[in-house]
């Protein structure tokens, strides 16, 4: 009986306290945590946006752009090309269609592979570069816990700590420079 009320009176929040006290070293604070997760994400949301910032392109980038926008309707006009040369040279038509029928198999194989591989990794890129913006307002309005239109946010289970301003960032992350690596600065520095 003496046991329980002391477990009854105050000492069972001591014990309470006590144990928690405990356990937050192993486990250590939740809201620090995600205080540090947000830090985090602010600053690769930061640095994210300052890698990927659009550069201005001169006349040589103008220049591969366009080269880069041929393959596909030099194509589909080579194809309609194709029955229009039927149509009109039938028997210049028929001779090449000969010719083709000499190419090996592997080498229609490798042809397909190309072209596959050519397109495939065009509209991969382009469909990177169009979630790029729903990505990023994705990880800052996770980061700071406010959904922007159209972003899905999940819910938290405690309140969330307050958005970190960007010059609170921490001095390792420099979103002016992105090819900026703290640890490998750090390792200068060491190295003498």
């Amino acid at each position: 009986m003496g046991l329980m009320s002391i477990l009854a009176g105050g000492g069972a929040r001591q014990v309470g306290e006590a144990v928690g006290g405990v356990a937050e070293v192993f486990v250590g604070n939740r809201a620090e945590r995600e205080a540090d997760d947000a830090r985090r994400a602010l600053a690769a949301a930061a640095q994210f946006g300052a890698e990927f910032a659009t550069a201005p392109s001169g006349r040589w980038d103008g220049f591969v752009n366009g080269l880069n926008r041929l393959p596909r309707p030099l194509l589909a006009l080579g194809t309609l090309g194709l029955f229009a040369y039927a149509m009109a040279a039938p028997s210049g038509f028929s001779l090449r269609m000969q010719g083709l029928q000499l190419v090996p198999e592997p080498l229609w194989w490798l042809l397909g592979a190309v072209v596959s591989f050519y397109f495939g990794a065009r509209e991969l890129h382009h469909q990177r570069v169009r979630n790029l913006p729903k990505v990023a307002a994705g990880l800052v309005a996770r980061s700071v816990g406010v959904a922007e239109p159209g972003v899905v946010v999940p819910a938290a289970a405690e309140a969330e700590p307050e958005p970190v301003p960007f010059a609170a960032l921490p001095p390792s992350v420099d979103a002016s420079r992105p090819d900026y690596n703290a640890a490998v600065e750090e390792w200068r520095r060491r190295r003498g």
